[in-house]
């Protein structure tokens, strides 16, 4: 994170986008936020229904600086949007985090304080601090971690062998299938492990050689570099610094902060330096913030 620096001006002309899930989880958390919103600025208070009316209710904020009430997916959804229509650099956002505990994980550890009161004032009062940002050349977007966790093991029983017809049935169909083609050697000497390329900054980390069995990619929050660690089959990490990682093989799955993804054979995440801005707490409370963890 970068150090703290004031609001801009018109910081007093708030757009509120309440999310329908924080409504239908904690009604008295969303009014108290809107209260305390209400009180201390000029605030529009948006109601969507649907993500494109969410979608729309930020593309039309004008000048008015956007204030998201909801949970992670809702906070990742405005920054998506924003980077989408290349205006994210040049905005803060404000997060009054609402919703389930495990969905406000992310929030929690950019350092948005937990209860509703403490982050509307922060939303009000508090400092813009330029966070890092993870973009993959789809032109998605991570604020924290990536993952590639293990693939699932086979379910017990998926290799019993089957009777009468079907076991005729599957005899031929294996011997066919193994004239046209070798079984896969991942699936069959390493369960629950990929056979990835794993590429930081252009070093080769993990080749296909390799069976791999999780892949994190952490934002470090400032500075522009990413922590890279690969866990092999072997149960070794390997462990690089890098703005940029490519991840190539065979169908994957990947997991951007609390959404899942993919297939897909490659991908490619980059750092963007201080890419978007978020108010946090003030420099008093600063330390604690700068402390968070993923």
């Amino acid at each position: 994170m970068s150090a703290a620096e004031p609001p801009g001006d018109g910081d007093d002309q708030l757009l509120v986008v309440i999310d329908p899930v924080a409504r239908r989880s904690d009604g008295e958390s969303v009014r108290i936020a809107k209260d305390v919103l209400s009180a201390g600025a000029h605030a529009k208070i948006c109601l969507p229904d649907t993500p494109e009316e969410f979608a729309r209710a930020l593309s039309r904020r004008g000048a008015r600086r956007p204030v998201v009430v909801g949970d992670d997916h809702a906070l990742l959804r405005a920054v998506a949007q924003l980077h989408r229509e290349r205006e994210l650099a040049a905005g803060v956002l404000s997060l009054i985090p609402v919703g389930a505990a495990h969905a406000l994980e992310v929030a929690h550890a950019l350092g948005v304080p937990r209860g509703a009161v403490a982050a509307a004032r922060t939303a009000l009062d508090g400092a813009v601090r330029r966070l890092d940002l993870l973009v993959d050349d789809s032109d998605g977007v991570v604020l924290g971690r990536l993952r590639i966790p293990a693939p699932p093991s086979p379910p017990p029983g998926s290799g019993t062998p089957h009777a009468g017809v079907t076991a005729v049935w599957d005899t031929c169909r294996s011997l066919v299938t193994s004239l046209v083609r070798p079984a896969p050697v991942a699936a069959t000497t390493n369960p629950g492990t990929h056979r990835l390329r794993i590429e930081a900054d252009g070093v080769l980390l993990s080749d296909l050689d390799t069976p791999v069995r999780d892949l994190s990619v952490t934002s470090q929050g400032g500075g522009g570099l990413a922590d890279v660690v690969v866990r092999t089959g072997s149960g070794e990490d390997v462990t690089a610094e890098a703005k940029a990682v490519t991840v190539s093989g065979a169908d994957f799955r990947y997991r951007a902060d609390i959404q899942t993804a993919g297939p897909v054979r490659t991908r490619t995440w980059t750092v963007r330096a201080g890419a978007w801005g978020l108010m946090l707490p003030g420099p008093a409370s600063a330390d604690a913030a700068a402390g968070a963890r993923w």
